[in-house]
């Protein structure tokens, strides 16, 4: 992407570590998405904005999975998912979207992981491998995150990886139904 509009696009990325595998989810395996996101729709619900119907069924996920590959393919955004190494088993995903070429080279990221793999470090890892695939392959130059103040989690997990907190952002996105603060963070790529 540092090379402007004439870079070509890389091939769908399939990152490995040593618990996990993110890869774009293709759309014959909606299912996958439909099991995560119906598993965790309480757990979720607080941190995300409100779903329809529509959100928790196979259609709707194979749409959307093949709206992010094409998305891939424009260089508009990375929505990964994070599985097990046999990728039998969705445990989250981690989106790195509104992707800005040219002089800001930057994206946002969002993510969300299931409640039974909370507290075991997988979304420490899988962002990593995220965060690294996004710098040195996508080459971005930053990439920003915002949670909500009360988010311990968030915030814990964020600071690990080396997120600065930038500024608080009021009213800053409607989730759950209810606009919401933010605490605005980024990280910004190393070698740059």
């Amino acid at each position: 992407m540092k090379n402007g509009p004439t870079m070509k696009t890389p091939p769908l990325p399939h990152i490995q570590t040593d618990r996990l595998t993110l890869k774009l989810l293709e759309p014959c395996n909606a299912e996958f998405m439909v099991n995560f996101r119906v598993e965790n729709k309480q757990h979720l619900m607080p941190w995300e904005p409100l779903r329809s119907a529509e959100f928790y069924t196979l259609g709707f996920w194979e749409m959307q999975l093949r709206h992010a590959v094409q998305e891939f393919r424009e260089q508009h955004c990375v929505c990964l998912v994070i599985m097990d190494t046999d990728e039998t088993e969705v445990y989250g995903v981690c989106n790195f979207t509104f992707i800005q070429k040219g002089t800001f080279l930057a994206c946002q990221l969002g993510y969300a992981l299931a409640e039974k793999h909370q507290e075991q470090g997988i979304m420490a890892e899988a962002l990593k491998a995220g965060i690294d695939y996004m710098f040195n392959d996508i080459g971005l130059h930053r990439i920003m995150a915002n949670y909500m103040p009360h988010n311990d989690r968030s915030a814990r997990v964020l600071e690990r990886l080396g997120f600065v907190v930038e500024g608080k952002a009021k009213d800053y996105l409607r989730i759950n139904g209810r606009w919401e603060d933010h605490i605005l963070t980024s990280l910004v790529n190393p070698a740059d």
